[in-house]
């Protein structure tokens, strides 16, 4: 929180000072950033307790900040280092309302960029021939992190469901965080009675988020859409195996090889966050299908996650074992991706 408060304390003081005129002026604009600030912090306390159109709004504006926070606090720190170091004039940073106006208008044009980019969804198609017997060749969708809630709505769930079902699947599979941190307005938007229209029998596990949300009410909601929920269990499809792992928010879930069928079965492992990747290659596992990270969302925090993780996004190998690790079909806070692309997986399976 220390940390939090310096940095927004800092942006706020580079406001202050660039704002041009008197102290009205400093005050006002300084103060409408401030109240965009509370609204994200607020937010989370109040959600609950408002209309869940209200409750939206709330919930798209202050994660929106989020963002403009972080894009302006990257071009006041560049400005003040290039006026330090003379590369700009000394005076750049006090009373200039032309460049308050070209930073504020670049940052509104990054986030409109990352809103439409945010609406497309990129389509990624993996082919794995195996030796391992096959009751048929298989056409499997997997997506990651949709967070159902306030910011993700019926309409734009619909949506995905229309392009999943344009790939004609056998199979649908969710890696994790289908919902977002609330199931009221999941509820009250009817989402079950739309993911019962996906065209093929689905499978999910728990990520993060499903804990945040209340597994138990999590739980009878899966059913409620005809989604079977694997929790450290495994099922069999048409020959393959469908290895679930609780999310690691579980913090007695059982160890992979323990949950493995027959090595002779091809094996897709659902974990949700892609933390210790060599456990599926020890198992024997075939595919494993992650997510968590959103890969960032938006740019530079993608270079964060790329530190963190092994692989933080995209298509991996670590022996015969093959990964995919999705920044996710939907988003956590502002509908924005910088960077990054939200997407789907088609997953081809045949001998």
């Amino acid at each position: 929180m220390v940390i939090v408060a310096a940095i927004t304390g800092y942006v706020s003081w580079c406001i202050w000072r660039m704002t041009p005129g008197g102290t009205p002026l400093k005050a006002s604009l300084t103060g409408v950033f401030i109240l965009w600030m509370l609204t994200f912090f607020v937010g989370f306390f109040v959600m609950e307790k408002l209309p869940v159109g209200v409750s939206a709004v709330v919930y798209r504006v202050g994660n929106t900040w989020l963002i403009a926070f972080l894009y302006l606090l990257i071009f006041f720190i560049v400005a003040d280092a290039a006026s330090l170091c003379h590369i700009l004039p000394k005076g750049f940073m006090r009373n200039n309302g032309t460049a308050l106006a070209f930073i504020s208008a670049a940052v509104a044009m990054i986030l409109a960029a990352g809103a439409i980019h945010y609406r497309h969804k990129a389509r990624e198609e993996m082919s794995i021939r195996t030796e391992k017997p096959l009751d048929e060749p298989l056409t499997v969708v997997l997506a990651s992190d949709l967070h159902l809630g306030y910011h993700n709505r019926r309409a734009e769930l619909s949506r995905w469901v229309d392009l999943i079902n344009r790939e004609k699947p056998d199979l649908v599979l969710f890696g994790g965080d289908l919902i977002d941190m609330s199931l009221r307005p999941v509820l009250r938007d009817d989402d079950a009675e739309v993911l019962r229209r996906l065209a093929a029998p689905v499978y999910a596990v728990t990520g993060n988020h499903e804990y945040y949300a209340g597994i138990e009410a999590v739980e009878k909601f899966y059913k409620d859409a005809g989604i079977v929920l694997l929790k450290d269990s495994t099922a069999v499809f048409k020959g393959i195996g469908i290895v679930g792992r609780n999310d690691r928010t579980y913090p007695c879930r059982a160890a992979l090889c323990d949950l493995m069928p027959s090595p002779d079965r091809f094996t897709i492992v659902l974990d949700h966050q892609p933390s210790h990747l060599e456990e599926a290659e020890e198992a024997g596992a075939d595919f494993q299908f992650s997510g968590h990270t959103h890969r960032g969302q938006v740019w530079p925090i993608s270079w964060i996650t790329d530190a963190i993780f092994e692989k933080s996004w995209g298509a991996y190998s670590r022996g015969s074992t093959r990964y995919y690790v999705s920044s996710g079909l939907g988003i956590w806070g502002a509908g924005i991706r910088i960077g990054t692309r939200s997407e789907y997986l088609v997953l081809r399976i045949s001998n």
